[in-house]
């Protein structure tokens, strides 16, 4: 296929060279921002672009993949003028009907994972969750799912939306918790990589059973002379007390239901 990215983020740092390497044809990178569309462009061997103006009218697929404030706007200029385009986004919270009345051909691709510039992730295993306008639309966004990863599921946008918040609980939440634990570490001259061992012997132990059944710690038998001599620990920063707590309790009352 050909193909044109709108937006050079996170995502697409690790979307666009996997469209690449399964042989689509990328013809342009648009960003607002210069650097970044030049160097993800670069990347790729395509054309840089930022203004929406200059993009191409000869792709088969437009994939957006910019901030969700932005999308709207952004499918309003593209889309006008290229009826029989497939026009697809990236994101997990966002309806397919985004396009709706501006494309007669669109849907949705959401790769649920997380992205970063500075990683470039193997697309093989990454989840790909897919939605249509109509059946043969569904069908060819499959089929451009199938040529990046080996994990292609049909989800309708409602359904998405409770994908998209587990993921914000699996993954952002967690890493802020990482977060937290590195700053406790640092005030006290402890190096946060003591914690890289258990956070992989956590991760290891939920492929192989429930997330219920993994948990252990204090919260779960609710021991009260622990929990209140760390909470006693946090009396200075009452909102890490408070997450403590708050956690704590979710904690026991998901062991014992």
């Amino acid at each position: 296929m050909r193909i044109i990215l709108i937006g050079a983020g996170n995502l697409m740092t690790s979307l666009a060279p996997a469209l690449r390497k399964a042989g689509h044809d990328i013809l342009q990178v648009y960003s607002r921002t210069e650097h970044s569309a030049t160097v993800l462009a670069a990347a790729v061997g395509c054309e840089a672009v930022t203004e929406v103006a200059y993009v191409r009218d000869d792709a088969d697929v437009y994939i957006f993949s910019v901030s969700d404030r932005v999308l709207g706007e952004l499918t309003d200029r593209v889309c006008g003028g290229r009826s029989g385009k497939l026009f697809l986004h990236t994101a997990g919270s966002i309806p397919m009907d985004v396009f709706r009345g501006k494309a007669v051909r669109y849907g949705v691709l959401y790769p649920m994972q997380t992205f970063s510039r500075t990683k470039v992730v193997d697309f093989c295993d990454i989840p790909c969750f897919v939605e249509g306008c109509d059946a043969a639309t569904e069908a060819e966004i499959q089929a451009l799912a199938a040529s990046l990863s080996s994990r292609v599921y049909v989800l309708s946008s409602d359904a998405r939306r409770y994908l998209h918040l587990s993921a914000v609980f699996a993954c952002n939440f967690v890493n802020r918790c990482y977060a937290l634990s590195a700053s406790l570490l640092e005030r006290h001259g402890i190096p946060f990589d003591v914690m890289l061992p258990l956070i992989d012997e956590t991760a290891r132990k939920v492929h192989v059973m429930p997330p219920a059944e993994a948990q252990t710690g204090p919260a779960v038998r609710y021991d009260r002379n622990v929990i209140d001599a760390q909470m006693s620990l946090l009396t200075e920063d009452p909102e890490l007390q408070e997450i403590y707590r708050l956690m704590s309790e979710s904690i026991h009352k998901g062991s014992h239901r």
